[in-house]
Parts: structure tokens; sequence; C-alpha cells
């Protein structure tokens, strides 16, 4: 005879199932496979030190070759990228509305280049 591992009740040992609950009966303990233990997780991946280099290195270019445009006292217009020390004209200004978009620009796509390429464990 089967004993029914949900209500106790005893079964002959043909049946398959319970009679009296529906529980499926095995004639071998079945063991469930177990899933796999999740992979350690040591945290994040390292920033790409690579990248963060050249974003510097950018940075540094964007400073040394600023935008210059023209003094205030004429019309608005865009003198290319200069030398600090050479400007295009001798009354050119740096422009610091491009020059401040140009920085963040680079900043921004630096971390986030960095943050694309990092070095996964």
């Amino acid at each position: 005879m089967k004993l029914c591992p949900s209500c106790r009740r005893e079964l002959p040992e043909i049946s398959r199932y319970c009679s009296q609950c529906g529980q499926r009966l095995h004639a071998d303990p079945v063991e469930l496979p177990t899933p796999p233990p999740p992979p350690a997780t040591s945290g994040p991946g390292q920033l790409n030190i690579e990248v963060l280099y050249g974003m510097v290195a950018m940075l540094s270019l964007a400073i040394l070759f600023p935008p210059w445009e023209t003094p205030p006292s004429q019309a608005p217009e865009f003198l290319g990228l200069h030398f600090i020390f050479s400007p295009p004209t001798t009354d050119a200004i740096v422009s610091r509305l491009l020059l401040t978009i140009e920085l963040v620009t680079i900043a921004i796509a630096g971390l986030y280049g960095s943050f694309f390429f990092r070095q996964k464990p």
C-alpha cells in the first residue's frame, strides 16, 4: 500500500494519483532540480580609465583652443578655434557660452563613454 504524502490516505500500489485529494503519487521519490546559485557579483565594473584620460585630454585641448567671437561692439560672429594667445583679430574675445557648452559636452561624453566601456568583472 502507498501512503499519500498530502492527506496520508492509504492507496493501492497501482494508484498514480490520490483518490481523496488528487495529489500525484510517485513510485520513487523525485528530487526537484535545484537551480544553480546566482553568480557572485563583486559589484559594478570599474570605469574605463583610458576613456577618462581621453576626456581630460579633450578638456585640456578645449581650453587651449577656445572658441573666439567678435567683440560686443560688432555683429556676433563665430571666429573659430585659435590658440589662446593668438586671437583671430586684436579685439576678439573668448566666447564663454560656447566654451561652457564645449566643456560640458566633453565631460558628459567622457563620463558616459567610460561607463559604457567599463571593464566588467
